[in-house]
């Protein structure tokens, strides 16, 4: 079995508002949650709105709010990942693909971006490397985002986000409003980087695209891990399903029919 990069363990987050006058109220985000990304995998998060998928990245990458209040413990390579840990890993060997384009600098050109963080004395023949490799012309590393389609700033985040001595993705709804041939583009850079060694933490509300690149799924709702499945049991009826909450989640998809059995899942 492939060594854990990523554990999660009895996670919570809530976060402390007022309550009127000086009385403050904890209102939980995430509760109790155990989880590990192993080296090569592909775990795909499930979730609808507000079932805590995302803030299981930010706790990872240490940008929740100041208002959070994080209980339990996140540990990488099997070391805890402290505040001191993630300066020196982020960027280097945690890499975090965002959901939205717009995280690109619009006032800086998308070579200039991509080299961030890299050697300087080999960060422009390291640039113009991961530019082969999404498939970006040499000349668009002097253009500025608005000047780019839509496909290639998604390239480019790739790109800003892959280094060599990455062991850790975390991709952050990388797929929504992405024509079929995109999503497909993107599952398979993110399957090549599973294949290079790093683990991969896939947060997404798109079952379909997610059980065809996972090994692993897990399912979370209202702030809870409901349950981890096997990616091949997404098929058919899904009675090769352990949780029937997870059974539910399959069927109610247009494809199944929509016959789950009262589960809710808004967007």
């Amino acid at each position: 079995m492939n060594t854990p990069i990523l554990t999660v363990s009895d996670l919570g987050v809530g976060f402390v508002q007022y309550a009127g006058g000086l009385r403050t109220r904890t209102v939980p985000g995430i509760t109790g949650l155990d989880l590990e990304v192993r080296e090569g995998e592909i775990l795909a998060v499930l979730g609808a709105s507000g079932s805590g998928k995302t803030l299981l990245a930010q706790a990872i990458l240490g940008i929740l709010p100041h208002n959070a209040h994080v209980t339990g413990e996140i540990r990488y390579r099997g070391e805890r990942l402290t505040a001191a840990r993630r300066r020196r890993t982020l960027g280097r060997e945690i890499s975090y693909i965002p959901q939205s384009v717009t995280n690109l600098d619009p006032l800086m050109p998308v070579g200039g971006q991509v080299r961030i963080g890299l050697d300087p004395k080999t960060a422009e023949q390291e640039q113009r490397r991961l530019f082969a490799r999404y498939g970006l012309a040499d000349e668009a590393a002097r253009l500025y985002p608005f000047e780019l389609s839509g496909g290639m700033l998604r390239r480019v985040l790739f790109a800003t986000g892959v280094r060599d001595t990455v062991r850790l993705v975390i991709a952050d709804e990388p797929t929504p409003g992405l024509h079929s041939e995109a999503v497909a583009e993107v599952l398979r850079h993110l399957r090549e980087l599973a294949a290079d060694g790093a683990a991969v933490l896939l947060i997404t509300h798109d079952i379909l695209s997610a059980v065809t690149v996972a090994e692993r799924v897990a399912v979370m709702n209202g702030g809870r891990l409901v349950t981890v499945e096997s990616a091949s049991a997404f098929t058919g009826e899904g009675d090769g399903l352990g949780h029937p909450f997870a059974r539910e989640l399959w069927r109610a998809l247009p494809q199944n029919r929509f016959s789950a059995g009262g589960v809710e899942w808004r967007w």
